[in-house]
């Protein structure tokens, strides 16, 4: 194609201005990437209340229309503003979106059925934008290519629009009682619809998504593979099975300029791979603010995650004790499940001085933690994508990761006879399986520190920027516009 392939993304969450997590990340950093990739991206979001008032100032209307959603009958307005170089489109409606929060209402269900019913309308409302492409993210937009094709196919101009539907992560699909196909979708009368959504007496908006797109992708290859088994595939692995050849796995990337710890302004000292001397004294600032004994020589191990069973948090806490028999010290920085906070308090005061843990969610301080530590712990039970892992070797800390998702396609592990590798890594959940690896990774640090050293000056030098996970998106638009 010599045109440019013009692309919608929809998207419950685009940094920086909204955000719970990973989704976030991803459709804040990848559109920018795309269009330096050759594509014409445009973003399209919820107007909420948490977005920041400087964004807020900056909207400029661009139109306003109804919208039919079952037996209700909604307002939408369309503003937008440009932002490095890329256009958002905010749905306005404050009835949906005035909220406190993004998510966890009552009629969520309700909330993201609209959106992705105004996604699907508003297209031929956007002044000299018309798509070739709507990308839509996780379940908060699953229900736009079911939208689009139910209600507009036998328009021309619509009917030539292609869907791309991205799974960020497969546990939430967005899941509903039976009679939201009628009394909130207004999609009881369309058979296929009713026979593609519904599992079970439930509706799930995701199912929809997966078999009406035109192309299905998720976060990394790794993942990809993992989905069409019975263990990951959360009970929608009989559709991935079926499109097994319009399913694409891209490993996400990170934004390179925002984590960089050569001028990364929340952590102590910059440094880079050539002067990583310096990553020390980040170390002893580190552990002197956290409470922990101020000693640069002791090998600090940290956890920077959401506090859920995913993360593979019981297996740490199975063999901590274990752990602690180690000349370690252990930090931990995240928010989740009660059982965890508790037992991370526990672990606290049990060794004073080794261990610290600040249950809460603090940009700031995690990137001191990723300039501080020498070793990053991520055991999930599945993971599709990660960032954390690519965060940490941008700032030389050594990630220990199981092998699952994106945690195995972004970490090679350290192979002790050619000094090859940017990190270390264990196949089963297993605890003493982690407990061993965690063991290998302190040992060669105390025994053979040139080498450690080196593996992180390796990891910081890998390049998991957007550059190369735009271009394989690039090349997935161009061939479904051939």
């Amino acid at each position: 194609m010599k045109q440019r392939p013009k692309i919608l993304f929809a998207t419950f969450e685009a940094e920086p201005f909204a955000k719970t997590g990973g989704l976030g990340d991803v459709c804040g950093s990848l559109p920018g990437a795309l269009n330096g990739a050759g594509c014409d991206v445009r973003v399209m979001l919820p107007k909420f209340k948490t977005m920041p008032e400087k964004f807020r100032k900056k909207l400029e209307h661009v139109t306003d229309f109804r919208v039919d959603l079952a037996w209700r009958n909604q307002y939408c307005g369309i503003e937008t503003l440009t932002l490095d170089d890329v256009i958002y489109y905010f749905i306005d409606n404050e009835y949906y979106f005035n909220r406190d929060k993004l998510y966890g209402y009552g009629d969520d269900g309700e909330r993201t059925a609209y959106f992705s019913k105004a996604v699907a309308e508003c297209i031929s409302f956007l002044p000299g934008f018309f798509p070739d492409i709507i990308h839509c993210h996780d379940w908060h937009a699953a229900l736009a290519p079911v939208y689009l094709r139910e209600n507009f196919n036998d328009d021309s101009k619509y009917g030539a629009v292609k869907t791309v539907f991205t799974i960020h992560n497969l546990k939430y699909q967005g899941v509903f009682p039976g009679f939201y196909l009628g009394d909130v979708l207004g999609l009881d009368n369309r058979p296929n619809a009713a026979s593609q959504l519904k599992q079970f007496d439930a509706v799930n908006y995701m199912r929809g998504a997966l078999n009406y797109s035109d192309r299905l992708t998720t976060v990394s290859p790794t993942y990809a593979d993992e989905i069409c088994t019975d263990f990951y595939g959360e009970r929608a692995q009989d559709i991935f099975i079926r499109r097994r050849g319009i399913l694409t796995g891209i490993l996400n990337g990170i934004d390179n300029k925002k984590y960089d710890p050569g001028t990364d302004k929340d952590i102590y000292l910059n440094y880079l791979a050539d002067s990583f001397d310096k990553k020390s004294e980040n170390k002893k600032f580190l552990q002197v603010e956290l409470g922990l004994e101020a000693n640069p020589g002791i090998p600090l191990i940290v956890l920077i995650s959401r506090l859920t069973e995913q993360k593979g948090l019981d297996l740490v806490v199975r063999v901590f004790g274990e752990l602690m028999q180690e000349n370690v010290q252990f930090a931990v920085l995240g928010v989740g499940d009660k059982k965890y906070e508790d037992a991370f308090r526990h672990f606290t005061g049990l060794y004073p001085g080794r261990v610290s843990a600040r249950l809460a969610f603090d940009e700031g301080l995690s990137r001191k933690l990723y300039a501080g530590a020498d070793l990053l712990l991520v055991p999930s039970l599945f993971e599709p994508c990660g960032l954390t892992q690519m965060i940490a070797m941008r700032y030389g800390t050594l990630p220990i990761v199981r092998e699952t998702g994106g945690l195995n396609d972004s970490v090679r592990p350290y192979n002790k006879f050619t000094g090859e590798g940017n990190g270390f890594s264990f196949t089963n959940f297993n605890a003493h399986e982690l407990l061993d690896t965690v063991r290998g990774a302190v040992r060669l640090y105390f025994e053979s520190r040139d080498k450690f050293e080196a593996l992180a000056r390796n990891a910081m030098n890998e390049d998991y920027s957007w550059s190369a996970s735009a271009k394989k998106y690039a090349a997935l638009y161009k061939d479904m516009l051939k």
